[in-house]
């Protein structure tokens, strides 16, 4: 159990650091434990491809086979339904889209799909990771879960947004609001000035966020009546991913054998 507890730590340690990796130094502070406790790890993860280790930086990553694990996940039946619509978006706006979920108190891109425009807004890659609320798709991600959830996770991810200057609570809270009140997210350049990104979230049939899609565009490119044009779209495929994804719950939900007492 303590191997298992370990490797776990070890993983989450890597998933939570940038897309290029960590070095051994920095999964051993991570985890709190020793560099050669680290080492003998992430060597183990190394051999049966879990981790990835390049020889030329010295840093350790996520390996593909782990990722594939995971896209087996029940979870990740999103994207497969979701990837339609993206590259929809992507050829109708010209734009980038993005797919974000949920992931504790962060949100992953987990699909990105790349309009025809000449100049690309490419802030985030798949795998990548930002606190809950920093970031248009992570905004939508956060603004229409529950008051009491809302608090818990700003609280909870207060240290992990202090390198985003324009996050912090009372500035979160008001772009709260405002992401409730017109039903979609707006970062205007709060992260890279010059551009701008919308987000909405896709709600299943109870109304709970399943995940959330955002376009990222050069600012000139995210101006009205355009901006209301992207949201109307956005709307659109998240209403289409929704019914498909309760649809397929409901399949799923139909496919499930009895319980012993339902037998009875």
């Amino acid at each position: 159990m303590q191997t298992i507890a370990r490797v776990s730590h070890v993983l989450k340690a890597l998933s939570e650091g940038t897309s290029g990796g960590m070095r051994l130094s920095d999964v051993a502070g991570h985890i709190g434990l020793g560099k050669t406790t680290a080492l003998r790890l992430l060597k183990a993860l190394t051999e049966v491809g879990y981790v990835e280790y390049d020889e030329s930086t010295k840093l350790y990553r996520l390996g593909y086979c782990l990722f594939n694990l995971g896209t087996s996940a029940r979870r990740f039946h999103i994207i497969e339904l979701a990837r339609p619509g993206l590259t929809r978006l992507a050829a109708a706006t010209g734009d980038t889209v993005f797919l974000s979920l949920r992931d504790g108190q962060q949100a992953q891109c987990v699909h990105r799909q790349t309009g025809s425009y000449p100049i690309r807004t490419l802030t985030l890659s798949v795998g990548d990771r930002r606190p809950l609320g920093v970031g248009a798709g992570s905004l939508a991600l956060l603004a229409f879960e529950s008051d009491a959830e809302i608090d818990r996770i700003l609280t909870a991810s207060r240290d992990a947004r202090r390198s985003y200057s324009s996050f912090e609570d009372a500035h979160l809270r008001a772009m709260i609001a405002e992401t409730r009140a017109q039903g979609y997210s707006f970062n205007d350049g709060r992260i890279v000035s010059a551009m701008n990104a919308v987000g909405v979230p896709v709600l299943d049939q109870a109304g709970r966020v399943a995940c959330a899609l955002s376009i990222a565009a050069i600012r000139e490119r995210m101006e009205r009546p355009r901006l209301q044009e992207l949201v109307a779209q956005l709307q659109a495929e998240a209403r289409a991913i929704g019914q498909a994804l309760d649809s397929r719950n409901a399949a799923a939900a139909q496919r499930e054998p009895l319980t012993v007492s339902e037998e009875r």
